[in-house]
């Protein structure tokens, strides 16, 4: 049964779904879970309460120098939610602060998206027109060092803080890629404003919808888009498009179901699963279809997580598209923000999400109907070619058709599909499912 929207909304807001890492979207929950806590009715742990007490003691009193009851106190809470799963943590008035800003769309910094692997910082993606993606930090490169201190030992919130400034001064990154030895990045900080959705006609009859991150908006930036196509066409319907969620972080949970619901009429889009009551939603598509059953190639890769992933896992398991590229991150989990009476907030992991059928892609990823490695296009010197319409005195064409000289396309501006392999092969995919099914392909 359709989920209907003011009542999706609702849900999600009041149980502050959070998907993705560190600095995609987030929402506010109203208050932490009282009654529904699995633990809230189990008696305290009286004796392990006396050992923290104890060591609390300890520490006041014979650590080298002297400390404060505040710092005692906050670095456990840290201790407790560092040791949960990587993406709990204890978030302090600024973090808090900044998690909230992203929201938005803008934010200070370098436009990446962080996590830890292994105790070592990994990067999950850089965001689209950011210092980040101009300096071409790429999806799984390690940061090993900041400002020539190394991030080892570092947690997540550390790690970020040293990576954010005013606008405008520089940061170096020392990254360790695979295949190349260490090398170090300069960049300068920047006001990061970021449009989640771009899209273009690639030719006559293909587009090309880019999604890079999921915020608020983006639902609704992603139905524009697809009119706007349209209209781009001549009014016609796309006989083909390409989504593209390579590299994209994830971002807010009811953005991700949105944007899925405009590429299905019925069906259920995901589901998750945790301990807290409000943590068992199912989400299902309404039956409005904004792409109008366009042809769909979906576009991912290793920085494509979280709600990018639930949005390319129900379309696969839909067969509403086919997907194309190389295996996704792998973040099956959800987050709540809990917001504490002090200008502080806990981001919990509180639920599993899965797709239509049943997956989880925790720690395993959305393996593609189609593997295609990212390549570079290069383009063959034909400058020695000669067709019949060169030559001299040659008959004109039967039908009344253009002659086509060896040297028609000289001076066409290049196009993104002459430029990115991944995109190239969706677009020749698009035109093979015309030919097959009849369409005249342009």
């Amino acid at each position: 049964m359709p989920f209907p929207k003011t009542r999706l909304a609702s849900a999600l807001l009041s149980s502050m779904l959070l998907l993705g890492v560190l600095n995609s979207s987030v929402m506010a929950a109203p208050s932490a879970p009282t009654a529904e806590t699995p633990s809230s009715t189990q008696t305290l742990p009286l004796n392990d309460l006396r050992t923290f007490a104890e060591v609390l003691e300890r520490i006041k009193t014979a650590y080298v120098e002297p400390i404060d009851d505040k710092t005692l106190f906050e670095n456990a809470i840290k201790g407790m939610l560092s040791n949960l799963d990587p993406h709990s943590s204890y978030l302090e008035p600024d973090a808090f602060r900044d998690l909230q800003e992203s929201t938005s769309g803008e934010f200070g910094g370098l436009g990446i998206e962080v996590g830890l692997e292994d105790g070592i910082l990994q990067v999950i993606a850089p965001i689209d027109d950011s210092p980040a993606s101009a300096a071409g930090l790429e999806a799984q490169d390690l940061i090993i060092k900041i400002d020539d201190q190394p991030t080892k030992g570092l947690s997540l919130m550390e790690s970020v803080e040293k990576m954010r400034g005013k606008p405008g001064t520089s940061i170096r990154l020392t990254i360790v890629r695979e295949g190349r030895k260490p090398f170090d990045v300069t960049l300068k900080r920047a006001v990061i404003k970021n449009r989640s959705v771009k899209s273009q006609l690639l030719e006559s009859d293909y587009g090309f919808l880019r999604i890079s991150q999921f915020q608020v908006n983006t639902g609704d930036e992603v139905e524009k888009a697809l009119a706007r196509l349209k209209k781009e066409n001549k009014g016609q319907p796309l006989k083909g498009l390409i989504l593209d969620l390579r590299n994209n972080p994830g971002g807010v949970l009811q953005a991700a179901v949105e944007v899925t619901d405009h590429f299905l009429s019925s069906g259920l889009i995901v589901y998750t699963k945790g301990r807290l009551a409000n943590a068992e939603l199912r989400f299902s598509a309404n039956a409005k279809n904004a792409s109008e059953g366009v042809p769909l190639v979906v576009l991912i890769n290793g920085g494509s997580a979280s709600a990018s992933e639930i949005v390319a896992g129900a379309l696969q398991d839909h067969k509403r598209g086919i997907v194309m590229g190389t295996d996704s991150f792998g973040k099956g989990s959800v987050q709540t923000v809990l917001p504490l009476n002090n200008d502080r907030a806990l981001k919990l992991t509180t639920a599993l999400y899965y797709t239509p059928k049943g997956r989880s892609i925790q720690a395993q990823g959305i393996v593609p109907d189609i593997l295609v490695e990212r390549a570079k296009l290069s383009q063959e010197d034909s400058t020695m070619g000669i067709k019949e319409a060169d030559l001299v005195g040659h008959l004109g064409n039967g039908n009344g058709g253009p002659d086509k000289r060896s040297n028609a396309d000289k001076d066409k501006k290049p196009r993104l599909q002459d430029e990115d392999y991944q995109i190239n092969q969706a677009v020749n995919l698009l035109k093979g499912i015309n030919v097959l099914s009849g369409t005249k392909a342009k």
